[in-house]
């Protein structure tokens, strides 16, 4: 496609870089087909063609408004028309550059700000979130069925504990994150088990919280940026050291977002190098068990046949979009003994998106029911899936309980 950036952004790292994406598109419109939100809208600016047009348009220096805004702002960032797309057309980073361009150029309501605010500022911090969760939980009927539906009935289980002091000579680590310890603790307590019987030592590094994408997709990149740093910098001595072989990622936004560091860093001359390495060694946990499958399947072969329960797996866009891994959970399950049942359309999002389905709650319930239902039509006894987002947002609408797959893999390796 032809392009005439204005000014402001044609000679900037970041105009170069959209000139090039904008110019890969040929306007076909296949990814129209597999976006979510142009299914349910069936509004061309509400596709990735459409968005692609319309940050082509403010790029060019012509008006834009809060109709604009909108439709960026509808975007779920699922990366489903990434991987349609047969040009490459790299559209998650120019939705990336034209809303950060977005964000200056459209002043948003003094109460969208004051949400945005809350949502960066609260989120990240586990001494923040943890005492608002519970506060939240007291508080359920005067909260809003947005922020109620996404608080757990109960306080979480954090599972049987962790191993330590195994002696193991193989050691990992795993990052804590910001939500999933209060959400659900157990998940990686869960992934430190299983990890123990196949002799690899699981450890998180006091420090290392938030991954950074929460801020960096609520357009506060120069925050996102200092989260990242602060996470490396917890991390780099185990790294630098050779102590540990690997980073495991349990939260598989957190591992799209870690897998990206090196990129997002790569002008940074303190961390460039460093944060290259972190991306080059960051394993979604499915990955780091399918390099073990052989022992694996010998401990499943010590343990029964796991009884074949009926289980419906959601995977997260983060992890058949962004990293483009599909099939590998599917497959552990299955070698443990479960009976996965056909999920219509699983390459739709299910509106968890990050912090859309509290901006976004009506698209984002739609989405949320459309994939319950499809998950539903074979009859599952459990929904499980690979990302704490996805998980909690399909729990609020679902009676069926919906469980991180690793534990699954736990509890069939304890029987």
């Amino acid at each position: 496609m032809q392009t005439n950036l204005a000014d402001f952004i044609t000679n900037t790292p970041a105009g170069r870089e959209a000139d090039a994406i904008l110019r890969s598109c040929v306007h076909c419109g296949f990814c129209n087909a597999t976006c979510p939100t142009f299914q349910l809208l069936g509004d061309e600016l509400d596709g990735p063609r459409g968005r692609i047009y319309l940050i082509k348009q403010m790029l060019e220096g012509q008006p834009v408004t809060e109709k604009t805004q909108l439709h960026l702002d509808r975007c779920l960032s699922c990366r489903s028309c990434e991987t349609t797309c047969p040009s490459g057309v790299r559209y998650q980073r120019l939705l990336e550059i034209g809303r950060e361009v977005i964000e200056e150029r459209v002043p948003r309501s003094l109460a969208a700000r004051a949400t945005h605010f809350l949502l960066r500022e609260a989120v990240p911090r586990g001494w923040i979130f943890k005492p608002a969760v519970r506060m939240g939980q007291l508080m359920r009927p005067l909260l809003p069925a947005v922020l109620a539906d996404k608080l757990p009935r109960a306080a979480a289980d954090a599972g049987r504990p962790w191993p330590r002091g195994r002696g193991h000579t193989r050691r990992m680590i795993a990052l804590a994150g910001c939500v999933q310890p209060t959400l659900t603790p157990n998940t990686n307590a869960a992934t430190a088990r299983v990890l123990d019987r196949l002799g690899i030592e699981l450890i998180e590094m006091p420090g290392a919280a938030c991954c950074g994408a929460w801020r960096y997709h609520l357009n506060a990149q120069a925050r996102a940026l200092d989260d990242m740093r602060q996470v490396i910098d917890a991390w780099w001595p185990e790294v630098a050291s050779g102590r540990v072989e690997g980073i495991v990622m349990t939260a598989s936004g957190c591992g799209e977002h870690v897998r990206v560091y090196g990129e997002l860093l790569r002008h940074d001359p303190a961390y460039a190098e460093k944060a290259a390495r972190i991306s080059a060694i960051t394993r979604d946990a499915c990955e780091v068990l399918a390099a073990e499958q052989g022992r694996l399947n010998e401990l499943f072969g010590q343990t029964g046949n796991g009884g074949g329960e009926r289980v419906a797996f959601h995977s997260p866009c983060t992890l058949q979009h962004a990293q483009r891994i599909r099939g590998v959970v599917e497959t552990l399950l299955t070698a443990a003994g479960y009976r996965l049942t056909p999920v219509p359309d699983a390459h739709l999002c299910c509106g968890s998106a990050g912090s859309y389905s509290i901006s976004q709650p009506v698209l984002a319930t739609q989405l949320r029911d459309n994939k319950l239902a499809a998950m539903a039509a074979g009859s599952p006894a459990l929904l499980v899936t690979a990302n704490i987002g996805c998980q909690t947002h399909l729990q609020s609408g679902s009676k069926t309980p919906v469980r991180h797959w690793i534990e699954l893999i736990d509890e069939r390796l304890s029987a």
